[in-house]
């Protein structure tokens, strides 16, 4: 499809599933690479980072666990600046990597909260892997370890990332036009 209708918005194709799975393939490669020996924690951003955490999940060569959190910061288009923690993360911190998986960067502000908190917790090796980052949005002091693509300050929506809950089963990632 090049074009999807979304409640009252109209978004077309900006990257293809074969164009994701590309960048995950590499990014998947780069942390077998860094983490070559050790266990990662891999934590989950739900909602929107579920179909990337599978794909990459699949490609990871490492022992690894993976657990999730539930963190909301958007309303429709734009962000609330308000991040509200709806589900937790229950492990102890300990002495290994975790790594956050996230399905895009923006603004920052929701992973600012999260790493702060991580911090606080215990947790000394947090590095985050995101699908997608906005280096036009950003403005935050902490470092992205993992970026699969670096796009426009576009709203997007597909592949887990969704508009007022819909488009989040999409295969691709579209634009709104």
């Amino acid at each position: 499809m090049n074009n999807v209708q979304l409640h009252d918005k109209e978004f077309s194709l900006y990257l293809t599933h074969d164009q994701i799975l590309s960048d995950i393939a590499a990014m998947a490669a780069k942390i077998d690479e860094d983490l070559k020996g050790k266990s990662p924690l891999f934590v989950v951003v739900l909602k929107g980072a579920f179909m990337f955490a599978s794909d990459l999940m699949k490609k990871i060569n490492l022992p690894a666990e993976v657990a999730f959190v539930r963190l909301s910061s958007y309303l429709g288009t734009s962000t609330t600046h308000d991040v509200k923690e709806k589900i937790s993360l229950d492990i102890e911190p300990c002495d290994r990597p975790l790594v956050i998986i996230e399905d895009i960067v923006d603004t920052g502000n929701t992973m600012e909260m999260f790493l702060k908190k991580l911090k606080e917790q215990g947790w000394s090796d947090v590095r985050l892997a995101t699908l997608l980052f906005k280096p036009e949005a950003f403005h935050k002091d902490f470092k992205v370890d993992y970026i699969g693509r670096s796009i426009p300050n576009d709203f997007i929506v597909g592949y887990g990332l969704d508009y007022d809950e819909l488009g989040r089963n999409l295969p691709d990632i579209y634009k709104i036009v």
